[in-house]
């Protein structure tokens, strides 16, 4: 098996509810999924509105691919119980477990996890992923997430590792951080 044996996957989380932000918010989101498809990563994520959505928009329109993880049980619950989209998506995996247990599911299924603009599951998300061990890039923006993520890690900086999670403004830069230290653990997991 050589490192290049499959794609990099790499989760990206955020806001479900982005429709009071800018145009930029948005913007920002289309250019992390492009840089994520560019990269020759796939794009999971979870199957629903706001950033997480904007970030499919991009990978689709630069041709990645996209996984979808539905809290719904079902394409039936995911459209009418949900009330969720599975716009800009080539497979969704329904997971029947909520938003908490498709959340632990993205995170166990990725190489790598981002997350932008975001609000309060942002944060539950973002513990997930941290107990995870995965490398993590916080896609920093006109936005407050960066620094509340930030201010989480405040007082625990002895229990994780300071090259694990990137910060960074540009997303090209920051998938591309990704793609290198998933690599590398993915050669370091199966000494290749």
């Amino acid at each position: 098996m050589s490192k290049t044996s499959h794609k990099v996957t790499i989760a990206v989380y955020g806001g479900r509810d982005i429709y009071d932000q800018s145009l930029k918010v948005m913007k920002a989101a289309e250019n992390l999924g492009t840089a994520i498809a560019d990269a020759g990563a796939t794009l999971a994520m979870p199957t629903t509105t706001g950033f997480p959505a904007w970030v499919a928009k991009g990978a689709k329109a630069a041709k990645g691919q996209v996984i979808g993880f539905s809290p719904a049980a079902g394409e039936r619950e995911h459209h009418a119980v949900y009330n969720l989209p599975t716009d800009h998506t080539d497979h969704v995996v329904y997971s029947g477990f909520g938003f908490a247990g498709a959340d632990l599911l993205i995170s166990r299924s990725c190489d790598a996890i981002v997350f932008g603009y975001g609000g309060l599951e942002t944060v539950h998300e973002f513990w997930v992923a941290f107990q995870e061990g995965k490398p993590i890039g916080v896609l920093k923006g006109g936005w407050d997430t960066d620094e509340i993520l930030f201010g989480l890690l405040k007082g625990h900086e002895a229990t994780f590792d300071h090259h694990r999670i990137i910060f960074d403004d540009d997303p090209k830069n920051l998938v591309d951080q990704l793609v290198k230290r998933a690599q590398r653990d993915r050669t370091e997991a199966y000494h290749l």
